[in-house]
């Protein structure tokens, strides 16, 4: 029976010397990115937006993880700040930060593309808890993020090197064990990853049913990730600042959690029972002339369609007379054109000037 999961044996991939951790963090990308296109072509746009608007997002993100790790560990950097605080292949890419400028540069392409920014956020907010998941896998082969000791059969077995400290140097550079003779650990990255799926299959299932109003998924995420984030950090056990005992990501979680379920309850949480369960026509080449309004060129394409058995010519009888004959605004008129006839002159030719014989 399994002790223990045993740690990666490199961080790199062999032969071509690019680490693991940026890999999977790449292929997180990817992933969401294809969930995404697929769901906003679902709610009947161009599934291409979703590729420029990630072209923004994803470097505001990465900038935005990496400056929010920095700022709350910065005694990693401070005695030599340059060039590690470029090192993100190293690891420490702070998700909160990620979250808030990924969000600002969505925003702002969204804006630039003028595409709708309720209905864009409500198609890749699902998307970005199976980004995390993928991309929390790569803490597992750089050996970070773990939590307490642990002797379950999940538990990973962590290099001495990657053990905590209890003086804040490397084990193999004269640290003292934090737990002396524990080898093993929580995968806490790995309790996230699962809940970062179990969200993103929770948030696709509301959204199926049409349940949320419009641009309430984002704050529904914002929920929901936290909610498992809180837990989590009370299992790891890595190096932290701590605010009144509690890590700086604990704080987070809780003004975070506080945000998103203000934001989600802010002008009503559910649609209308009527709107329940309707989805769109999905997106096609063939109707990308269709606007997100379903109109045709600016035209409703709800408007009743026209008969064209019923149009009337411009200037003909029925044109001027209104029901039993009677011309609009003047007196009720006798003869042929009351019974549905054609007016005629006195030289039998019609009133319009064209000779009979010519109409057949």
């Amino acid at each position: 029976m399994l002790s223990s999961f045993p740690s990666p044996s490199s961080d790199m991939i062999p032969g071509i010397g690019v680490k693991y951790y940026g890999v999977m963090i790449a292929l997180g990308v990817l992933a969401a990115v294809s969930v995404a296109r697929r769901r906003w072509r679902a709610a009947g746009h161009d599934p291409d937006e979703v590729a420029d608007i990630a072209v923004w997002a994803v470097p505001f993100g990465l900038v935005g993880a990496r400056l929010y790790h920095v700022i709350t560990d910065w005694e990693i950097y401070r005695d030599r700040p340059f060039p590690r605080v470029l090192e993100i292949w190293n690891g420490g890419l702070g998700i909160p930060g990620g979250i808030f400028l990924g969000v600002v540069g969505g925003v702002l392409a969204a804006r630039y593309y003028k595409i709708g920014v309720p209905g864009l956020a409500d198609a890749m907010a699902p998307a970005i808890p199976l980004a995390q998941a993928i991309g929390r896998l790569g803490n597992y082969f750089n050996q970070e993020l773990f939590g307490k000791p642990s002797t379950l059969p999940w538990a990973v077995r962590i290099d001495l090197e990657h053990r905590p400290s209890a003086n804040g140097l490397p084990l193999d550079q004269g640290g003292i064990p934090k737990y002396p003779g524990a080898t093993s650990f929580q995968p806490t990255f790995l309790y996230e990853a699962l809940w970062n799926l179990g969200a993103f299959g929770l948030l696709v299932w509301i959204d199926s049913k049409k349940l949320l109003r419009q641009g309430k998924m984002l704050p529904a995420y914002v929920v929901a990730y936290f909610s498992g984030r809180l837990w989590v950090e009370a299992l790891r056990d890595d190096f932290a600042n701590k605010i009144l005992g509690l890590r700086v990501n604990t704080w987070v979680s809780l003004v975070m959690i506080a945000i998103g379920l203000v934001w989600l309850f802010w002008g009503g949480l559910l649609r209308p029972v009527e709107e329940r369960g309707v989805h769109p026509t999905p997106w096609t080449p063939e109707n990308d002339a269709l606007d997100g309004n379903g109109s045709v060129d600016g035209a409703s394409a709800d408007a009743a369609p026209i008969d064209e058995s019923e149009s009337v010519p411009a200037g003909s009888a029925a044109a001027v007379l209104g029901e039993d004959g009677v011309a609009e605004g003047g007196p009720e008129l006798d003869g042929p054109v009351a019974e549905g006839g054609v007016a005629e002159g006195d030289d039998g030719e019609a009133a319009d000037g064209v000779d009979p014989d010519e109409r057949a």
